[in-house]
């Protein structure tokens, strides 16, 4: 084995947690990993470019950006910078590849689409996206990026399968800026919110993945539009909400004096409603097991609709609370809107509990695989990069399932 995978061998296995045994001959599944995605570069070098890029990102260098990469390899960086960062090149064949695998091999029927924005540290002007705006994973606002990812989830495995790039409203007003970084006309032409990339994305993957349910954090299940959305798709959701947001309880509603239009209940902010739940409205529900003992979730629900869906018939939603862990001396609780009205709060647990995988999913694209790590300034750059990050990711997860199911058998 070459020496620049020996370290980073050894960091597999203790991650996926499986014997040497299963990892033998990795590097040679690698280099096979990579041909079917990078069959559609005409030029032999173009491949090779690659298999280098996405065999550096596996590697054990503690920063993968291109030029440590090129020098781990003894490469020419210059024309490796090239083909991540200058090179107009399509990435969308790729992703469309590795959504059909992923399918292949952990699809599920009530598989879950989970999107989620991520923010990256950037310093200076000139990178593509870049502005002073709300960076979530670092709860602040600092200069940056932001990516808008979509996790696939199901019982067997998460993954990431897809990501865009989040242009602000200011380089919308500045096209020579948007030219100056590449950026496509058809990105910058008409400002694209961070919701209607999770729609294009959707619609890229969505026919490919099979899945019941669309999930998302509350900046994403705040909009009261992007929920329409999906009802209008037809899809069953469960969207985080802040706790500042204001319902109506459609369950117990004053009662009615005979005289005039019935009456309705007040528009309540859902961290005040929950303080009305009593204990009998709680139900516990094991959602799996946990290292020592079962993980469990409290859970109560209730018909309500949201202020900024008065005069939509439609619009009914359930309104769920969770206790999420505990949280100092007290209690955490998460807010969460879903149409699934009918669904039993079994099924629910289960959608909310695999809209957190997509953590694990940026921990090991961060942590493994050189996600945050690009150093580009181009919207392809970022793209490129953020790509064979997402391939990366997946091989290892075909790693970890390779060595379950040589477990399972032993």
């Amino acid at each position: 084995m070459e020496r620049r995978f020996e370290q980073r061998k050894r960091e597999i296995e203790q991650d996926a947690q499986i014997d040497e045994k299963a990892l033998a001959g990795s590097v040679r599944r690698l280099q096979q990993f990579g041909q079917p995605f990078f069959q559609h570069f005409r030029r032999s070098e173009t491949r090779q470019h690659a298999q280098l890029l996405l065999e550096g990102l596996l590697s054990d260098i503690p920063r993968k950006n291109v030029e440590a990469i090129a020098y781990r390899h003894e490469q020419d960086r210059q024309a490796l910078q090239r083909f991540v960062g200058q090179t107009d090149w399509d990435h969308k064949p790729m992703l469309q590849l590795l959504a059909e695998q992923v399918a292949a091999e952990i699809g599920e029927e009530d598989g879950i689409l989970v999107f989620d924005p991520s923010g990256f540290e950037k310093h200076g002007k000139k990178s593509a996206g870049v502005a002073r705006q709300w960076l979530g994973r670092f709860g602040k606002v600092d200069n940056g990026q932001v990516g808008t990812f979509l996790a696939y989830v199901t019982r067997k495995e998460h993954v990431l399968v897809n990501a865009k790039l989040f242009i602000p409203q200011e380089w919308n007003d500045d096209p020579a800026r948007c030219k100056r970084a590449h950026v496509p006309e058809k990105e910058y032409k008409k400002h694209k919110t961070r919701h209607r990339h999770c729609l294009e994305m959707h619609k890229e993957q969505g026919k490919l993945l099979p899945h019941q349910w669309i999930a998302g954090d509350d900046e994403l299940g705040k909009s009261s539009p992007f929920r329409r959305e999906w009802r209008k798709r037809k899809k069953k959701y469960v969207f985080a909400v802040p706790c500042n947001t204001t319902v109506r309880d459609l369950e117990n509603v004053p009662e009615y004096s005979g005289r005039g239009a019935p009456p309705k209940g007040p528009f309540v902010r859902v961290e005040d409603w929950k303080n009305c739940v009593t204990e009998n409205d709680w139900q516990v529900i094991d959602v799996r097991d946990g290292e020592k003992h079962p993980l469990v979730r409290k859970m109560a629900t209730c018909r309500v609709l949201a202020r900024t869906e008065r005069g939509r018939e439609e619009a009914n939603e359930e309104l769920l609370i969770v206790t999420e862990r505990p949280d100092g001396d007290g209690i955490k609780y998460d807010y969460y809107l879903s149409n699934a009205l009918d669904e039993s709060v079994e099924e629910l647990a289960r959608v909310i509990l695999a809209s957190h995988r997509v953590e694990d999913c940026f921990r090991r694209a961060k942590g493994a695989c050189g996600l945050a790590d690009y150093e580009v300034q181009t919207w392809h750059g970022w793209h490129h990069h953020v790509t064979f990050s997402l391939l990366a990711c997946w091989f290892l997860t075909l790693e970890t399932l390779r060595g379950k199911k040589r477990a399972a058998f032993r």
